[in-house]
């Protein structure tokens, strides 16, 4: 079985006189046995790519590098670093990603760590049907039993490969409570990944057998570095790589779909180092780790990693190993139960409903998009015989565009399938409504600014009609949030609203904690994505909104006084959050407007800002004029979108118009929304629509941010 072999061993002088031969001295000599070299081939964040698709290799292709291995090397183990299914395309989602984990079976694929996304669907799930359909292993050293605190899953697995022990510990990212719905994992506890692996990988080298022993160890975390480049130190990634042991040979990552090959130092031993590898995401590549054992001291000799691509550069994406055919059956399998199921026409769209997008093209979850907005109108619409009022959507659970775009002859231009409204909505969430008051939605917006340890800093929610918000980016931990509408009037703090979202977020997901906090929650028993077909046989055309439902605005000229901004006032106002970062207007200007008499105009820029939602900028200085009355509202208006939003109210008839130097706040300084009222803002800054409490003034008759009434998307 083994590539190893053995020079002639010596003999004894006995059995050379019995046998009558001559042996030269220097053929008594015993050669040390060869090494024993292995093979560990690994994937990540598979999440059901069965199919071929650009970069994507597929299942097949995949299968048939892991062939390619194993032929040339039978000492070939193949592991994986979580989320092998959840989050997947239509062909595989359709069957409960039955057909993926039948095509890893045939891949002989040997051991993986659990992911977030293999909790979708919850616990019992994971335990009972994914783990029962699963020929190889689930790991997990640091998710336990509340009840008990034994650990949940195996902590580790041990394959013998020609003599050699090679173990395997898994982990799982410490925010998996905030990834997945928190009622589907109540009963476990999600450990450290440090001290975690660091008991089970100590244990593995204790001379215990009773513990299982292992002569090389190597790590399948379902966590990894932010970047391409090396994890900082003092990252969460970083302060896993520099906290395992040295009893850890090497580091296989996932979770953040990165691609990248580090050698890192090992805790405690001077000089050395350690792999430390991604394989990117959905088998585009493959990581593989190439190691050498002496047979005999069982001592690690050498370690070497790469990550190879599954796809040519040139000719563009063409596969560079030849398809497995047990593997590939499945596939085809799978894709004509998917291409039956779904084909069916759902509705029809009059141009593309996008994903806010980076400065690279990739999906940015901190950005207002136009799907986003549109899926929480869908699920409104569906709770609306329930009462509800609101509606919120997560980014991290809309995973495809929804195009205009033909993709073949039984896809004309605008036709909406049911495989293309799937595969925006995977995770088969229920619908659940609550009560929350005015200050638990203020808390609920301001929790899009993450954590400090979240692996994204700002995760954008999309909001129905009828619910728009004014917030300042620079303002400090639970102050962004400004103003905020419902229907064309101010939000009170103790106004309560019927809300829904999803069965995610109602448990807290995502970090939106205060979600789990509402009054009177009802699961709906409905799923997010027949809410999407219902809606269609309802409506049979949608159209995106160009508008913005949130704009950030800061001020650089504070009020005039306590009583506000005065008339005659000269303001300079840093606007964003203008435009959407996919299908922007060029040349787009946003207008200061009081009654019907522009104040003044800007150019927006349009340039994307990744990780946050403040594409379109723009600075804009006005007065307001001189003969304006207390009361009067000045809005912004960006013509090309229908984005219209109150910006202030006239607090004062007597202008100040040289504010004392000491009492202008620093550009950026958190002054700017919070001089709109109920913001939680105190003194003169509150005091710009402190007004609107003592007159009454409801502002529907100005057309606010997505306040038109909810007949039609």
């Amino acid at each position: 079985m083994s590539r190893r072999f053995f020079r002639l061993a010596a003999v004894t002088a006995a059995i050379t006189l019995a046998l009558g031969l001559t042996i030269a001295s220097s053929d008594i000599a015993a050669a040390d046995p060869s090494p024993v070299n292995i093979d560990i081939l690994s994937i990540n964040d598979f999440h059901g790519r069965l199919e071929a698709s650009g970069t994507t290799a597929g299942a097949a292709v995949l299968a048939g590098a892991v062939d390619s291995f194993r032929t040339a090397n039978p000492n070939t183990l193949f592991v994986s670093a979580g989320d092998n299914i959840g989050a997947s395309t239509f062909t595989s989602f359709i069957q409960k990603d039955q057909p993926t984990i039948d095509a890893l079976n045939a891949m002989k694929l040997d051991v993986s760590s659990v992911g977030n996304h293999e909790f979708d669907q919850g616990l019992d799930d994971l335990q009972g049907r994914v783990e029962s359909a699963a020929d190889f292993p689930y790991l997990a050293a640091n998710v336990f039993d509340k009840a008990t605190g034994a650990p949940a899953f195996d902590q580790y697995f041990v394959k013998e490969v020609d003599g050699i022990r090679v173990g395997f510990v898994g982990a799982v990212t410490e925010e998996l409570p905030s990834l997945v719905s928190p009622a589907g994992i109540s009963s476990i506890s999600v450990g450290g990944i440090v001290p975690s692996v660091n008991k089970v990988a100590d244990q593995l080298k204790d001379g215990d057998t009773s513990n299982g022993e292992a002569d090389v160890i190597v790590l399948l975390v379902h966590e990894g570095a932010a970047t391409s480049a090396v994890a900082a130190p003092d990252s969460v990634f970083g302060k896993i790589v520099d906290g395992v042991d040295a009893n850890v040979n090497a580091i296989v990552a996932g979770h953040t779909h990165q691609l990248y090959n580090d050698e890192a130092p090992v805790p405690g031993v001077p000089g050395a180092t350690r792999p430390v590898l991604e394989a990117a995401s959905y088998s585009m590549d493959l990581g593989h780790i190439s190691l050498s054992v002496d047979p005999v001291s069982k001592a690690l000799l050498s370690i070497t990693s790469e990550v190879l691509p599954l796809t040519a550069s040139a000719p563009p994406n063409a596969p560079l190993y030849p398809a497995d055919p047990a593997v590939a059956d499945i596939v085809t399998k799978a894709v004509a139960v998917a291409d039956v199921q779904g084909k069916a026409k759902v509705g029809d769209i009059t141009s593309d409903f996008t994903r806010a997008t980076q400065s690279d093209a990739s999906e940015n979850r901190g950005g207002e998009s136009t799907l986003g907005n549109f899926v929480a109108d869908v699920q409104l619409t569906s709770a609306a015989g329930s009462g509800a009022q609101v509606a919120f959507m997560n980014p991290g659970g809309l995973r495809a565009d929804l195009t205009f775009a033909s993709s073949g002859a039984d896809d004309p231009d605008g036709n909406v399938t049911y495989k293309e409204a799937a595969s925006v909505q995977p995770f088969a969430n229920t619908l659940v409504t609550m009560q929350l008051t005015g200050d638990q939605i203020r808390t609920v917006l301001n929790e899009q600014w993450q954590p400090a340890a979240a692996a994204r800093p700002f995760l954008k929610l999309g909001v129905s009609k009828g619910l728009s918000y004014e917030y300042n980016p620079a303002a400090g931990d639970g102050m962004h949030v400004g103003p905020i509408f419902f229907d064309g009037a101010l939000l009170a703090p103790t106004d309560t609203l019927k809300v829904v979202v999803n069965s995610f977020l109602a448990s807290g997901g995502d970090n939106f904690f205060e979600f789990a906090n509402g009054a009177d929650p009802a699961d709906s028993g409905k799923i997010d994505l027949q809410s999407m077909v219902d809606y269609f046989e309802a409506n049979s055309i949608a159209s995106p909104d160009p508008a913005q439902r949130a704009i950030g605005v800061s001020f650089e000229t504070p009020p005039a006084s306590d009583a506000g901004f005065a008339a005659g006032q000269t303001i300079t106002a840093d606007l964003s959050s203008l435009l959407f970062s996919t299908g922007a207007v060029p040349g787009a200007t946003v207008d200061i407007v009081a009654g019907s008499q522009v104040l003044a105009s800007a150019r927006i820029d349009p340039a994307i800002v990744d990780t946050t939602d403040e594409v379109g900028r723009a600075v804009v200085t006005f007065t307001i004029p001189a003969d304006a009355a207390v009361g009067q509202a000045v809005t912004l208006q960006v013509a090309s979108t229908g984005t219209t939003a109150p910006l202030l109210v006239v607090g004062s008839a007597s202008a100040v118009t040289s504010p004392s130097p000491s009492a202008t706040p620093a550009a950026g300084a958190s002054g700017g929304s919070a001089s709109l009222a109920n913001t939680g803002a105190s003194g003169g800054e509150a005091a710009g629509w402190a007004g609107l409490g003592m007159l009454g003034i409801a502002f529907g008759v100005i057309v606010l941010v997505g306040a038109r009434r909810r007949r039609s998307v």
